[in-house]
């Protein structure tokens, strides 16, 4: 009878620990297609494949002084040719976190500027004032738009969930 006690409580450790070791898995980091996101974005306020162009090179940099620095995984950054239409956007994938917090606060930069009277207009200026950085982990957005703001930032939040 001892025999069976010990055995039964050797067992039931066993798959204490077992069942302990299961559970301990640390959650896997999502992956999300800027690409996609950022189509979502443009099918949302109706943009064509032309009305957005890419900001690189000196463009990029004077803009967001530091942001050519950081090495990312994914990057896209478009606005319109039109300068004085708010509509910008930025995404990007960091390689490290601490990449991903230089990059929000140059993107935050941009939006302070602007918003303080680097977009001239009175209307920029208020467009620019309702723009938003948005980080998730490794990931961050930059999105100032004169309309569907809020709703771009949940196109860009919900690619996380």
């Amino acid at each position: 009878m001892k025999k069976w006690i010990a055995l039964t409580l050797m067992l039931l450790m066993t798959a204490g620990l077992l069942a302990a070791c299961g559970g301990n898995k640390e959650p896997e980091d999502k992956t999300v297609d800027l690409s996609t996101v950022y189509a979502s974005m443009e099918e949302k306020q109706g943009w064509d494949e032309n009305y957005m162009v890419d900001i690189e090179g000196e463009m990029l940099e004077y803009n967001y002084p530091g942001l050519s620095e950081i090495s990312p995984k994914q990057f896209i950054a478009k606005m319109p040719m039109i300068s004085s239409v708010v509509s910008e956007i930025v995404l990007m994938e960091c390689e490290t976190e601490e990449d991903a917090a230089k990059a929000a606060e140059i993107l935050q930069a941009r939006i302070d500027f602007q918003a303080d009277g680097g977009a001239w207009y009175p209307e920029s200026i208020e467009g620019w004032s309702k723009g938003s950085v948005q980080q998730n982990g490794l990931y961050v957005a930059m999105i100032a738009v004169r309309e569907n703001q809020a709703d771009l930032e949940d196109i860009f939040n919900q690619a996380f969930q």
